[in-house]
């Protein structure tokens, strides 16, 4: 049966993951998996998460299934949370979802139903695991130029060169802020002339929102999709509660549809649970009413904004403290630009060679293209860390 299989490919962050554990030494650095840390080094449970948690054990009264589009409440507070209050609802249905990955492979299965024969554009870079997934939903790949590595910041001309020779319908996906694996965003006033151009071309805006929160704000983090949805008829949202919640193994996210009318809205809706009901039947329950709990219950959702804007701000000063170290070290402002990204992630101008010798030398994990986890930069030790960035330069 399996002796015809090839041999698989390791997913070469996973595999890091393996490699960092399997090290022995006490000093070393993990600035690979894409999980927030504190500045002990733990992926900490949020308190106002714990305080749900106790709620949900103490009044939860069944297991019985939620069903294909999984909780209804959940999908309302993510609505709102994503669309803002003042949304116009009556266009927005939403689906959980297994993570934002699960997320982004409906809407992938949606979207080849609905257009089989669309492309969708993705960011070079982009995400790894974009590819693999939507190259699984059978959808046709293309790229766009996003990130100038000369420059550290985003091509935008090149963007939009390269977009408006995609054909009217494909999907375009857009990192909805902190971009993976860059940290390099749009300003608003580009994001609108992408939506506009988006519009112009008859383009279909396919957002991941996998950071919101981590960025400039909660609900400034959403500012491209609901610019979007004042200017288009249509789109999609894969969202993510696995940072901004810390319910990274809890697999909880959202698919959102926004569509051109109700009636649509209703169709593409009753599709995705068609979708959902062939892949994995219906969505884990707890997750999901955790984060409801969080987002609705007025003590517990100020408490979780208070503890979410303390991670941003965290970050924020990780990549300040690692930018002057790096300028006082090289004596240059080669990575000042670090500290003027967004979100969990920036890229390090090191060749796979200075990865290697960070690795084997002094410990310091790195994913091969260069990413970092900025929330893995150590309060204690970041002189060391950046001896030892500048020792390979």
């Amino acid at each position: 049966m399996f002796e015809s299989l090839p041999e698989s490919k390791p997913d070469a962050i996973l595999q890091l993951m393996e490699t960092f554990r399997a090290d022995t030494r006490t000093n070393k650095i993990d600035l690979g998996v894409g999980v927030y840390k504190d500045a002990n080094g733990q992926t900490p449970v949020l308190t106002s998460v714990k305080k749900a948690e106790k709620i949900l054990l103490d009044t939860q009264d069944t297991k019985a299934y939620v069903g294909p589009v999984g909780s209804r409440p959940f999908c309302a507070a993510m609505i709102t949370q994503v669309f803002g209050a003042q949304a116009q609802t009556d266009r927005i249905r939403c689906a959980q979802s297994n993570g934002g990955t699960g997320a982004l492979r409906i809407l992938a299965d949606l979207i080849k139903a609905s257009k089989p024969n669309s492309a969708i554009w993705v960011s070079d870079p982009t995400w790894p695991n974009h590819i693999p997934v939507f190259k699984a939903a059978g959808i046709e790949m293309k790229t766009y130029p996003y990130y100038d590595a000369d420059n550290c910041s985003v091509d935008f001309d090149a963007m939009m060169s390269t977009l408006k020779q995609a054909n009217d319908g494909d999907v375009v996906l857009l990192h909805g802020c902190c971009h993976n694996p860059t940290g390099a965003d749009l300003s608003i006033e580009q994001w609108g002339d992408v939506a506009d151009m988006c519009a112009k071309k008859s383009l279909f805006p396919f957002f991941d929102l996998a950071y919101q929160g981590f960025g400039d704000g909660l609900e400034q983090d959403a500012a491209s999709v609901r610019l979007f949805a004042s200017k288009l008829p249509e789109l999609v949202v894969a969202a993510s509660c696995s940072k901004n919640l810390g319910l990274y193994r809890e697999r909880t996210g959202a698919a959102m549809i926004l569509a051109e009318n109700n009636t649509n809205a209703d169709k593409a809706l009753g599709q995705l649970s068609v979708v959902i009901r062939s892949n994995y039947s219906m969505p884990p329950d707890h997750g999901a009413n955790t984060t409801n709990l969080v987002l609705t219950d007025d003590a517990l959702n100020k408490e979780w904004r208070d503890e979410l804007e303390e991670m941003r701000l965290r970050m924020l000063r990780l990549r300040t403290a690692f930018a002057e170290g790096m300028r006082q070290r090289t004596n240059s402002d080669k990575f000042d630009y670090i500290a003027g990204q967004k979100g969990m992630f920036s890229r390090l101008p090191l060749n796979t060679q200075q990865i290697a010798t960070l690795r084997d030398d002094n410990g310091i994990y790195l994913v091969g293209d260069g990413r970092i986890n900025v929330a893995g930069l150590p309060e204690e030790g970041m002189d060391a860390l950046v001896e030892a960035i500048a020792s390979v330069l």
